[in-house]
């Protein structure tokens, strides 16, 4: 997906209320905002790309009704991150005791809170570079369990809180570790 990135920050500063007006007064336009304030505007998915991302984001919510560990959210949810970076990753799920501990107004909103565990599936047209300093900044912002895949080099990023991140060529599932207990994502429809 390609994104360009605006800086309004020598005109004016965006309140994180603010924000959240231009978004939803915006429907058709997807937003993100980085650390620095500026405002990221994304392209939609195409076809092949929103239909992997729905499929795997399937698989999450199953797991996690059977599970009842926590709460997934689709790429349309966007964040709060403590650094004030505003991010909707493709597939994110948080714990259920740190997701009630929001009020109702926080939940409503972007919920200003980290996922503990964040998806992002690369577009055909999404910088690498970008995407990788996406997942840093995950990390950064609490994020204990990152994969980043990459379906053009059959390659998935493994990013864990306070490691480095670990690189798997065509793995053909993933685990959930300890953040996702019993979660396995299976991998073989999309090297296909």
């Amino acid at each position: 997906m390609l994104a360009v990135t605006i800086n309004f920050n020598s005109i004016a500063q965006i309140t994180d209320d603010q924000f959240y007006q231009l978004c939803r007064e915006n429907p058709d336009v997807k937003f993100e905002r980085n650390a620095q304030g500026e405002i990221i505007v994304m392209s939609p998915t195409g076809g092949e790309t929103g239909n992997y991302n729905s499929e795997i984001n399937a698989d999450f919510v199953i797991w996690n009704r059977q599970s009842k560990l926590g709460v997934c959210f689709d790429s349309s949810t966007c964040f709060q991150l403590p650094s004030g970076a505003n991010r909707s990753p493709d597939v994110s799920w948080i714990e259920k005791s740190r997701w009630e501990a929001l009020s109702p107004e926080q939940k409503q909103k972007f919920p200003p809170i980290a996922p503990d565990f964040v998806l992002e599936l690369m577009s055909p047209t999404d910088s690498l570079k970008d995407t990788q300093d996406k997942m840093e900044e995950y990390m950064n912002n609490q994020v204990k369990l990152g994969w980043l895949i990459n379906r053009k080099t059959r390659r998935v990023e493994i990013y864990r809180q306070g490691q480095e991140k670990e690189v798997l060529e065509c793995p053909t599932e993933l685990s959930g570790e300890d953040i996702l207990p019993g979660f396995v994502l299976n991998l073989k429809t999309l090297w296909q």
